[in-house]
């Protein structure tokens, strides 16, 4: 009778260090961590979407408006450049590496801008089918562009707060105590300001 009593005691414990264990946020970290880095993921998945419809942008248009060699010449040196400029999970942590992706990230859509601005002069290429289709498509990808930051945005947000609040920050000031803060994107000098719009 006592080794029953004994081992139903033992398992009372077992359970009640595994519920314990289960809410004490040791995993919390690991999987908000986890969750930004897809999020980042998903970041750069709609910017290369957007730099591999850069191309058949650049020659639709090419085929209108060959005097506007400059304009086309930018935008394909700033999508060389968005490409070139990687941050990988590794680097979340370095604000640095992620402000040169985003500068990056937002010279090609300054240039995509003035293409886009010129296509203006171009009533031929405005009715163009596939300029058209290019242009929705490029529309929707900055839609999503859009959309994965705010989710990387979030997903940072929870991990850097799970390492500054309790009872999480125990484990990041032990188990963790070698994970950083994740650098966030910040908004666009002169974001601030509205857009001009001419008539």
């Amino acid at each position: 009778m006592n080794r029953i009593v004994s081992r139903l005691r033992l398992a009372v414990v077992l359970v009640g260090i595994g519920f314990a264990l289960s809410a004490c946020g040791y995993n919390t970290i690991p999987t908000l961590q986890e969750q930004a880095k897809a999020r980042w993921a998903d970041v750069e998945n709609q910017y290369q979407r957007r730099a591999d419809l850069i191309p058949n942008l650049v020659a639709t248009v090419k085929g209108y408006a060959a005097q506007e060699k400059s304009v086309l010449t930018a935008v394909v040196e700033a999508r060389a450049k968005a490409t070139q400029v990687k941050v990988d999970v590794s680097q979340l942590t370095d604000p640095q590496k992620l402000k040169a992706f985003q500068q990056a990230q937002n010279e090609l859509t300054g240039a995509l801008g003035r293409l886009l601005a010129v296509t203006e002069n171009y009533p031929d290429l405005k009715s163009n089918a596939n300029f058209l289709a290019l242009q929705s498509q490029l529309e929707g990808t900055e839609n999503r562009i859009a959309v994965a930051r705010r989710d990387y945005i979030d997903a940072v947000r929870a991990y850097n707060t799970a390492l500054r609040t309790f009872p999480t920050v125990l484990w990041a000031k032990t188990a963790f105590a070698g994970d950083k803060p994740m650098a966030e994107f910040t908004a666009t000098a002169g974001a601030e300001k509205p857009p001009q719009v001419k008539f």
